[in-house]
């Protein structure tokens, strides 16, 4: 929806002038590669994402995060607050790097679980709770930088959730409090900010 109505990034938040230009350049971009199309010509094929096979074989790293459950604690059964925030902060920390793939249903030693202990009736329902804990959580402004679906893996059914760099920083709200995560390494840490005052004056 993005490219084909040329908006960009957070084009209600830009001045008006430079909404206008940054538009122009997309607007150009649509109607070459139309007409390019028409003319016959091939467009550069965009790069096949990487498949479920090939992500565990390639085990955890900067780009890619491995979690059991999206919201069940497989030592109790139930329904884990703790266990959706672990998710959402892999996501989060994806949003604030370059983007990544969260495979869910797949413990840390790349053993593929599927996503039948989440209890959802179907994946259609795992895939809004996602959305949904996203939108309450991260914020709605992300939702388009992150892309939920599902695949076969080793015979069983995973959720892939595939991030992009988001259009600006990711904060999870975490009660009353806005936590920052970034991803490096096979890890996502947290980023604190830390304020400093200095007294400018003071009467007495």
């Amino acid at each position: 929806m993005y490219r084909w109505h040329a908006l960009p990034h957070l084009w209600w938040e830009l001045p008006y002038e430079e909404f206008l230009k940054e538009r122009r350049v997309r607007m150009g971009r649509v109607v070459r590669d139309g007409y390019q199309k028409l003319c016959g010509k091939t467009l550069a094929p965009k790069s096949k994402p990487i498949s479920v096979s090939e992500l565990l074989a390639a085990e955890e790293s900067d780009e890619v995060e491995f979690k059991s459950t999206l919201r069940t604690n497989l030592h109790t059964g139930q329904a884990d607050e703790k266990i959706a925030m672990s998710a959402l902060k892999t996501i989060g920390g994806f949003l604030n790097a370059q983007g990544g793939t969260l495979l869910i249903g797949v413990d840390d030693d790349g053993e593929v679980l599927g996503i039948a202990a989440d209890k959802f009736p179907n994946e259609d329902k795992m895939g809004l709770h996602l959305v949904n804990l996203i939108r309450d959580k991260v914020g709605e402004i992300f939702l388009p930088y992150v892309h939920p679906h599902f695949e076969d893996g080793d015979g069983q059914r995973v959720m892939v959730v595939r991030c992009e760099r988001g259009p600006k920083p990711a904060f999870l709200k975490d009660g009353p409090t806005h936590r920052f995560y970034v991803r490096g390494a096979n890890a996502t840490a947290e980023l604190y900010v830390v304020r400093t005052f200095r007294t400018v004056g003071l009467a007495i």
